[in-house]
C-alpha cells in the first residue's frame, strides 16, 4: 500500500472518524498471510523440488500485494500499521525469493545481486534515517512499480526452469518484466535520497518544536 490514503476501519468496515491506527484490517490480514506463506514457498522449492508450484505460489504472493493496496484505497482500509507492514513484507518476500531462487540456480547471478544490493542499501539507509529521527517516507510509485516488475520476473525465472510447457515463454516474460522492474527500483532509490534527507530535516524540526514547546 502506498502513501497518504484515507484512514482505516475494522475488517470489512470503514472508519469515517479517521482512526488510521486500526490493526485488524483486510489488507493487514492479507499481508500477514503473505508472510506466513513464505515457509510453504521454500518447502515447495526445496522440500518437494517442485519449481512450477513454487513459481505459482510466488506469483500469487506478489499479486496479493496489489490486491491489498486496492482494498486499502477503495474500502477506506489504510492504516498506519499497513503503511509500515506492507513495505516490510515486500522487502522480506523479495529477499526470500531472491535468495531461494539464487540458491536454486534459476536466476542469473548478476541480476539477483543487482536487486539484492539495491534492497540492502535501501533497507540500511531507511534504518539509519529512522534512528536519526527522520519522518517515515511513503513508498513512491517508482518503488511500487519496480517491486511489481521484480515480483513478476522472479516467478517467471523459476517457471522457465521447470517442466511447464511454456517455460520458454516464461523466460521471455521474466526479462520483459525484470529489466524495467530493476530500472524502476533504482530510479526509486535515486528519488529516495532527497526524500530521505527532507524527512530527516522535518523530523528534526518536529523534535525541536516539541522541545521548545515543553519549556
Amino acid at each position: 500500500m502506498t502513501a497518504s490514503e484515507p484512514t482505516v476501519g475494522a475488517v470489512g468496515a470503514t472508519d469515517s472518524d479517521g482512526g488510521g491506527d486500526r490493526i485488524l484490517t483486510i489488507p493487514n490480514v492479507i499481508t500477514l498471510v503473505r508472510l506466513l506463506c513464505l515457509p510453504l514457498f521454500l518447502y515447495l522449492l526445496f522440500g518437494r523440488n517442485n519449481r512450477a508450484a513454487a513459481a505459482s505460489l510466488l506469483g500469487i504472493l506478489g499479486t496479493t500485494d496489489w490486491i491489498d493496496g486496492y482494498i486499502a484505497r477503495h474500502w477506506n482500509q489504510v492504516s498506519e500499521l499497513g503503511k509500515i507492514l506492507d513495505p516490510v513484507a515486500d522487502r522480506l518476500l523479495l529477499f526470500v525469493a531472491i535468495g531461494a531462487i539464487l540458491i536454486d540456480g534459476t536466476v542469473p547471478v548478476w541480476f539477483a545481486l543487482a536487486v539484492l544490493v539495491r534492497e540492502v542499501v535501501v533497507a540500511g539507509t531507511t534504518m539509519v534515517l529512522a534512528a536519526m529521527g527522520a519522518r517515515r517516507t511513503d513508498v513512491t510509485w517508482w518503488g511500487k512499480a519496480g517491486t511489481f516488475g521484480l515480483m513478476v520476473a522472479f516467478p517467471m525465472f523459476l517457471a522457465s526452469e521447470s517442466t511447464v510447457g511454456w517455460h520458454e515463454t516464461a523466460r521471455v516474460i521474466a526479462w520483459i518484466s525484470g529489466i524495467p522492474g530493476l530500472t524502476f527500483s533504482y530510479v526509486a532509490w535515486a528519488l529516495y535520497l532527497p526524500l530521505g534527507m527532507k524527512a530527516l530535516r522535518e523530523g528534526r524540526a518536529d523534535r525541536a518544536a516539541v522541545s521548545s514547546g515543553s519549556r
